[in-house]
């Protein structure tokens, strides 16, 4: 059934689309390139359906130009009243071509979103963190490698999941943690690009771990997903906790979307709380609640952090903590900004990345 909200929506895109294509239609007309307005309006038009379209009919180049077309529309919010403030003052002052050259300074912004977005999105930084837990343990100290919000799919594939089986190999940690959206709705790109083969090169002593994110129940196959991935050597932890080693414990909590989760008491309220407790959690809302049940360190993604700027300022004001290192009562929050990307493969303001985290325990 379609909503009040979804057709407001998309009005809303499609006048955002008109003003972006009459723009651009502005400028064209005091360029030197040939004028033909009914292939604009056909090129804009493709340019505005293209991801709906792609989405449809699974095909992918043009889902990939609707996501490019998202990134236009976005800025073209910033950019555009701009640069029609500055065509107008322009005016005022006489100046010849202030349309044409006032385009050539958007056109070469587009430019630079574009390419530093993308080294943004698929070059991943390490980003390292140390912490101490006043608690017991056999380990001098804990290595968790911990990567978010791989969304492998149609966009994100083999050659990106292997960027982090090699960054797991540089830093050699004692366990890997991903708190969900390993899978970006539908596990069957997963399974045809055999994603599987390289996910099972990484290894790590302790083991790698998981629970789902939102984007694992959308697409009506969670048990499937669990499936492939527990085959190809990840643990899923589905509200439930796991002694390691006797000595520390790993819990993972089912997504919110998913209405029958148990809450953090159920899931934590019977353990030794002498030991460790490492909870992960894909969406970081629920950071009182954490720290009120005596779990030590709290692992979460979802956020992006906003992945395309100025979107971090609306993640920022939704989540306590929507990136970084967040320390609550004696609870420490981790929230990675993602390892892959969702929609538009470009990142501004934010950059994939692995977080790892040394744990020293100095409990008597």
């Amino acid at each position: 059934m379609i909503t009040v909200s979804f057709i407001i929506a998309l009005l809303l895109y499609g006048l955002l689309s008109f003003y972006a294509g009459y723009n651009g239609w502005i400028w064209l007309k005091s360029s030197f390139l040939p004028l033909h307005k009914l292939l604009y309006i056909i090129f804009i038009s493709i340019m505005a359906a293209s991801f709906f379209i792609g989405r449809l009919f699974s095909f992918l180049p043009l889902e990939l130009v609707g996501n490019v077309w998202f990134v236009i529309i976005g800025y073209s919010i910033i950019l555009l009243p701009v640069s029609n403030i500055i065509v107008f003052l322009l005016k005022k002052k006489k100046r010849k071509n202030g349309i044409f050259w006032t385009g050539i300074g958007v056109l070469s912004l587009y430019f630079v979103i574009f390419v530093y977005g993308s080294f943004n999105a698929w070059s991943p930084k390490i980003n390292t963190y140390t912490i101490t837990i006043d608690k017991k343990s056999n380990f001098d100290h804990l290595k968790i490698l911990m990567a978010s919000d791989l969304h492998l799919g149609p966009i994100v594939g083999k050659n990106h999941l292997q960027r982090l089986v090699d960054l797991s190999e540089e830093v050699k940690p004692d366990i890997v943690l991903l708190p969900g959206d390993i899978i970006d709705d539908d596990v069957d790109p997963y399974i045809k690009k055999n994603m599987g083969e390289v996910f099972n090169t990484m290894q790590a002593p302790l083991g790698i771990h998981a629970v789902p994110g939102n984007h694992e129940y959308y697409g009506n196959d969670l048990d499937e997903i669990i499936l492939e991935l527990e085959q190809d050597g990840i643990n899923f932890l589905m509200d439930e906790a796991l002694l390691i080693e006797d000595d520390f414990y790993i819990a993972g909590r089912k997504d919110l979307t998913d209405s029958n989760r148990k809450t953090i008491n159920e899931i934590t309220g019977s353990l030794d709380h002498t030991k460790p407790v490492i909870m992960l959690d894909h969406q970081p809302f629920e950071l009182n609640a954490a720290a009120e049940n005596k779990v030590d360190v709290l692992l979460s993604g979802h956020t992006h952090k906003g992945q395309l700027a100025p979107a971090n300022l609306v993640t920022s004001m939704i989540y306590e903590n929507d990136w970084g290192y967040l320390k609550k009562q004696n609870m420490h929050s981790f929230v990675s900004s993602g390892f892959g990307t969702w929609g538009p493969p470009f990142r501004i303001g934010s950059r994939s990345e692995v977080m790892v985290i040394n744990i020293k325990f100095i409990g008597d």
